[in-house]
């Protein structure tokens, strides 16, 4: 069962993702769905000229359409479980919208026989695609490729959490999970907190910058070609995140926020389903 954060965390409202923009010009809105186009039958309205009568031609994939105007990659869009309804998944944002790309709607959507959430399976397989885009040369790596479990971390070295999350990073690694963290600067381009990112990163032992850095020790200011802060902080914004730490499994679980390291190691089990399923 989702936890009682996940069960809350994709309100349709609140900070609009690059979809919802995208649709709604930065409002944060919910729109019905809308009927489908009538037809000429249905208007009263005549038959093309020439055309014989019960011909129709052969329907368009509107898939290409929709992914035009949500500036997204076709293979994106893909047919969701509602008869005329597309899906729309973008980083860790998924979208129902019309086949005529007019209508669009935020929101979750559930089987109403055992209650699965669609949308979050979905969003799940989306985040896992956008994070297998992240390679180990873009991440700060403390444990070893041998590790049962491998979780990515969206970290702030300012954050109160992050930090303490990292002092217990050997336990972590003792339990067997093995921690890559993307940096992910709260206050955005520019500010301290991603300077601090940026001196970490071009440190000569980027593991021990990062270590001493999230003590609250001094770290000299440098700067150096190909730093990745700016690709990971973009990668966040993607996903959705909504603060630091932001846990993400391999496959694409967002577990959000900071977890001891026993509990974080039982939520991965409940996940793969070798662990007992607390909620």
């Amino acid at each position: 069962m989702p936890d009682r954060q996940s069960r809350h965390r994709h309100a349709p409202c609140g900070r609009a993702g690059a979809l919802v923009q995208l649709v709604a010009a930065g409002a944060c809105a919910c729109l019905a769905l809308g009927a489908g186009r009538a037809t000429a039958q249905q208007t009263g309205a005549a038959a093309p000229k020439g055309a014989t009568a019960g011909a129709s031609a052969p329907a368009a994939d509107p898939r290409a359409a929709i992914a035009k105007r949500l500036e997204v990659d076709v293979d994106a869009v893909r047919p969701s479980a509602l008869p005329g309804i597309y899906e729309v998944a973008h980083g860790g944002e998924v979208l129902y919208v019309s086949s005529d790309g007019r209508y669009a709607l935020s929101g979750d959507l559930f089987e109403t026989a055992g209650g699965r959430n669609l949308t979050e399976q979905r969003r799940t397989e989306a985040r896992g695609a956008a994070l297998r885009s992240l390679g180990d040369a873009d991440t700060i790596i403390f444990g070893p490729r041998t590790a049962r479990y491998t979780v990515t971390v969206f970290t702030d070295v300012d954050c109160p959490y992050c930090r303490r999350m990292h002092s217990e990073i050997a336990e972590y690694n003792r339990l067997g999970v093995r921690v890559r963290y993307a940096f992910y600067p709260r206050s955005g381009p520019g500010t301290e907190s991603w300077k601090k990112a940026e001196s970490v990163w071009c440190a000569p032992d980027r593991q021990d910058a990062l270590t001493r850095a999230k003590a609250g020790a001094d770290v000299p200011p440098r700067s150096c070609k190909g730093a990745p802060v700016t690709k990971t902080w973009e990668l966040g914004r993607e996903l959705g995140i909504r603060g630091t730490p932001g846990v993400f499994t391999e496959r694409g679980d967002y577990l959000s926020g900071y977890l001891p390291p026993q509990r974080l190691l039982e939520r991965l089990k409940q996940l793969d389903g070798t662990g007992p399923d607390k909620g």
